[in-house]
C-alpha cells in the first residue's frame, strides 16, 4: 500500500504571490462635545483650592459686615431697653443664685424708672429748648453789641458798634459754605465708612460661619480662651443639668464665670456651677472639656477652690507645657545660701509661672512616681539646697546604687550606695540608728527644754527595695515588709511619729506605690507628699491622700516620658492658691556635673566630714582609731558629736557610751577632753598623741 496522499483540491495560488491579511480599520473616536469639556473646565475651576480660598475670603468679609450689623444692633437694643437686665436675671435664676437674681431684678427696675423719667422730660424739652435758644441768642447779640460799643469808644468811630456782630455773621456764613462743600462727599463716603465700622466689629468678634473662617480658626488650634468659648465647652460636656441651665441663661451664660486671668503660660478662670451640678461631675470630664477648649488633656487642670459649687480651670497655651522652664537658681546663682528653719528651696515653677519654693523645716518628705520620671532629681535638688546650710546633717542610703548621690561624699555622715539586700540591711540599720539618735535627743530635751539640735535628714532613695527586702536577721525578724515585725517599717514609723520634734526627719523616694512597697502608716506620716506620673487614680490617692485627689490632684493623668520632673505636691510647706490642697510643680533639673559643683560649695562651708560608706556592727574595734575617724579633717569636735558619730559607726560597740567612757579611753593614754567656750571637746592632736603614746608603750613592751 502506497504512503503517497493524493489531494483532490490543489492550491491554485501562484508561488510568487504573497497572501495579505486585511485588518479592518478602527473607527475614529467621536469628538468630545463642547458642553462636556466646558463642564469639566468649570468643575476644575470651582473645585480648585485657590477658588475655595477666594470664595471663603469673600464670603467671610461680607458676612463680617452682616455679623457686625447684628452685634451693633444688639448692643444698641441692650443700651436702650432692659433686655440686658432680663437676660442676666434669667441666667442667675437658672444658676440657682437667687441673691444675684434679685440684684439684677432691682437694677432692671431702676433702669426702667430712669427711662420713664427721661421720656417724661421729653414732653417739656421743646419749650425748654426754645427758651434756651432765645435766651442764648439774646445774650450773644447783647454781648457782641457791648463789645462793639467798647471798640467804638476806643477808636472814636461809631461804625465799630456793629463790627463784632458782622464778623460773627460772616463766620457763620463761612461755616455754612464749608458744610455745603463737604456735605456731598460726606453723603457719598458715609455709607462706606459705616460698612467699614460694621466690618471691624464683625471681624473682631469672628462673626462669620465656621466654614468661612481661616484654616487656623476652623481648627481652633491655639484659640484664645474667651468667656463664650468656656461656656460652650461646658455646655457640650454631656451633663444634662449643666446643659439645660446654660440654655436657659442664653447669652448670659458667661455670668457663671469669674474674670479670665493670665496665669503663667495659660489662663485661669473660676466657674460657679448652676444648682444641681456637682464639681466632681465636671472633674471626671477633664478630657472632653480639654478637647472642647481645643487643648490636649494635659493642658487643662481642674481644681476645687474654697467657694461652694465652684471649679477653677487652668488652661495652658497650646504647647506651652512642652517647653523647658530653665535652670535652677542653685546653678545660676553662685551666692545662693540655705537656711533650714526660715528658708525655702527653689524647686521649680508652678503652672502660673511663679517660683515654687518648698520649706523643709520639720517636715517628713515622700516623693513617689514611675521609674525614670525625675524622682531622684527632684529629691536631690532639695538636698543640694539644704546642704548649703552647714548645720544640716545627712544620712543617705541610695538603694539604686548608680552614683546619683555620690556628690554627697564629704557632706553626708553616712552614704550607702548599692541595690543588694546587703545594702538594704545597711540602710535599715542606718534608719534604726537614726531612731536611737531621735530617742537620745528626746531624753536630752526632757532634761533641758531649751536645748537645740542640728537637723538630721535621713534620706532613703528607692525605699521600695527596703520594704520589699526578703532578708531576715539572726532572730528571724524580717528587714522588709509592712508588719510590726519589720525592722525598716517600724524604724520609719517611729521617726514619723516623734522625729520632727527634735529635727530628725525622714525623706523617702519610692516607685509605683502599693500597700506592699509603701505601707499606709508610713506614707501618711509624711508632711510633704509629692508624686510624678502614676498609673492609676488609686495610686494617686496612695501617694497624695484621698482629699488631694478628690480636690483635683491628678498625677495619674500626667504623661509618661513627656512630663518628666512634673510633680503634684500636697504640703503646707509650699505656697498655693487659697482653698487648694495640691499644686503642680515643674521642677528644675540639675545634672550631675552642676550638682557636683553645688556639692563643692557645700563642702567648702563645712569643717570636713568623714563619710561612712557602711554601718558596721562588730565590737572588736580600735576606739582611738574610730575617734580619729569621726574627727575627719576637723581640728576639734564636741564630745557629744563624737559620741553620735561613734554610734553611727558602730551601734554595738559605742551605742551605750557616755562622756565618761570617752574620757576614760583618752585618759588611759595620758590625754583627756578639754573645754572650749565652756563645752567639752576632743582635739585631733590629742587623739594623735594618745595613739602615738599607746603605740610607743606597745613597742617598749614588745622589746622587753
Amino acid at each position: 500500500m502506497s504512503d503517497n496522499v493524493v489531494h483532490l483540491h490543489k492550491d491554485t495560488t501562484p508561488d510568487n504571490v504573497t497572501t495579505l491579511t486585511v485588518v479592518p480599520e478602527l473607527a475614529p473616536a467621536p469628538p468630545v462635545p463642547l458642553w462636556v469639556r466646558s463642564g469639566r473646565a468649570i468643575r476644575t475651576v470651582v473645585t480648585h483650592e485657590t477658588t475655595k480660598t477666594t470664595a471663603r475670603t469673600v464670603a467671610r468679609h461680607t458676612l463680617y459686615v452682616a455679623g457686625g450689623a447684628r452685634i451693633a444692633a444688639k448692643r444698641t437694643w441692650d443700651g436702650r431697653t432692659a433686655s440686658r437686665y432680663e437676660r442676666m436675671f434669667r441666667a442667675a435664676e437658672a444658676a440657682g443664685n437667687h441673691e444675684i437674681a434679685a440684684e439684677w431684678e432691682e437694677r432692671g427696675q431702676h433702669f426702667r424708672e430712669a427711662r420713664h423719667r427721661r421720656r417724661m422730660d421729653l414732653l417739656h424739652s421743646p419749650l425748654d429748648a426754645a427758651k434756651g435758644v432765645g435766651i442764648t441768642a439774646g445774650m450773644g447779640v447783647g454781648s457782641l453789641v457791648a463789645l462793639g460799643v467798647v471798640m467804638a469808644i476806643a477808636t472814636k468811630d461809631v461804625t465799630q458798634v456793629v463790627t463784632p456782630l458782622m464778623a460773627t455773621i460772616e463766620f457763620i456764613n463761612l461755616i455754612i459754605t464749608i458744610v455745603k462743600v463737604v456735605w456731598g462727599p460726606a453723603l457719598a463716603i458715609g455709607p462706606f465708612l459705616a460698612l467699614l465700622a460694621l466690618w471691624a466689629v464683625g471681624s473682631k468678634q469672628q462673626a462669620a460661619p465656621a466654614w468661612a473662617l481661616p484654616e487656623r480658626a476652623r481648627n481652633s488650634e491655639g484659640e484664645p480662651i474667651t468667656p463664650s468659648i468656656v461656656v460652650k465647652a461646658l455646655r457640650d460636656l454631656g451633663i444634662p443639668a449643666l446643659r439645660n441651665a446654660i440654655k436657659e441663661m442664653g447669652d448670659a451664660g458667661a455670668s457663671m464665670l469669674g474674670p479670665i486671668r493670665i496665669a503663667g503660660c495659660g489662663v485661669e478662670v473660676d466657674v460657679t456651677l448652676p444648682s444641681g451640678v456637682a464639681t466632681n461631675e465636671v472633674q471626671v470630664k477633664r478630657r472632653k472639656l480639654a478637647e472642647n477648649l481645643s487643648r490636649h488633656e494635659h493642658e487643662v487642670f481642674i481644681m476645687i477652690p474654697e467657694a461652694a459649687r465652684t471649679v477653677r480651670l487652668w488652661i495652658a497655651d497650646s504647647g506651652a507645657l512642652d517647653e523647658p522652664i530653665g535652670p535652677s537658681p542653685l546653678v545660676t546663682d553662685q551666692t545662693i545660701t540655705a537656711n533650714y528653719k526660715s528658708g525655702k528651696a527653689p524647686w521649680g515653677q508652678d503652672l502660673r509661672g511663679d517660683a515654687a519654693e518648698l520649706s523643709c523645716y520639720q517636715r517628713h518628705l515622700l516623693i513617689t512616681g514611675r521609674s525614670n520620671q525625675g524622682k531622684t532629681a527632684a529629691l536631690r535638688s532639695l538636698a543640694l539646697w539644704l546642704a548649703l546650710d552647714p548645720s544640716v546633717q545627712f544620712w543617705i542610703a541610695d538603694l539604686k546604687g548608680v552614683g546619683d548621690w555620690s556628690m554627697f561624699n564629704g557632706i553626708a555622715d553616712v552614704l550607702i550606695e548599692g541595690p543588694s539586700d546587703g545594702h538594704v540591711i545597711q540602710a535599715t540599720e542606718m534608719v534604726e540608728d537614726a531612731e536611737r539618735e531621735m530617742n537620745r535627743r528626746i531624753q536630752e530635751r526632757l532634761a533641758d527644754p531649751h536645748i537645740k539640735f542640728p537637723p538630721l535628714i535621713v534620706n532613703v532613695d528607692e525605699a521600695q527595695k527596703a520594704f520589699m527586702c526578703p532578708a531576715v536577721d539572726d532572730q528571724r525578724r524580717p528587714y522588709g515588709g509592712s508588719k510590726a515585725t519589720s525592722r525598716y517599717f517600724m524604724a520609719v514609723r517611729s521617726i514619723h511619729n516623734q522625729g520632727r520634734a527634735v529635727d530628725v526627719l525622714m525623706w523617702q523616694g519610692t516607685q509605683d506605690p502599693t500597700d506592699q512597697n509603701l505601707p499606709k502608716m508610713v506614707r501618711e506620716g509624711a508632711h510633704t507628699r509629692a508624686s510624678l506620673v502614676l498609673g492609676s487614680e488609686s495610686q494617686a490617692k496612695m501617694a497624695l491622700g484621698d482629699k488631694a485627689v478628690e480636690d483635683g490632684a491628678a498625677p495619674h493623668l500626667l504623661r509618661q516620658g513627656l512630663d518628666k520632673g512634673t510633680l503634684v505636691v500636697a504640703s503646707d510647706g509650699i505656697d498655693m492658691p487659697k482653698g487648694q490642697s495640691s499644686i503642680t510643680v515643674r521642677t528644675h533639673f540639675i545634672d550631675d556635673e552642676p550638682a557636683m559643683e553645688i556639692a563643692d560649695r557645700a563642702r567648702a562651708l563645712r569643717d570636713g566630714v568623714t563619710t561612712l560608706h557602711a554601718v558596721e556592727r562588730d565590737t572588736d574595734r580600735d576606739a582611738l582609731a574610730d575617734i580619729l575617724a569621726t574627727l575627719g579633717d576637723r581640728p576639734r569636735l564636741l564630745t557629744s558629736d563624737v559620741l553620735k558619730r561613734l554610734t553611727a559607726l558602730s551601734e554595738d560597740a559605742y551605742g551605750a557610751w557616755t562622756n565618761g567612757d570617752l574620757k576614760a579611753v583618752m585618759e588611759a593614754e595620758g590625754e583627756e577632753p578639754k573645754k572650749s567656750n565652756g563645752r567639752m571637746v576632743i582635739h585631733k592632736d590629742h587623739v594623735l598623741r594618745a595613739i602615738a603614746n599607746r603605740d610607743a608603750d606597745g613597742s617598749a613592751s614588745a622589746s622587753q
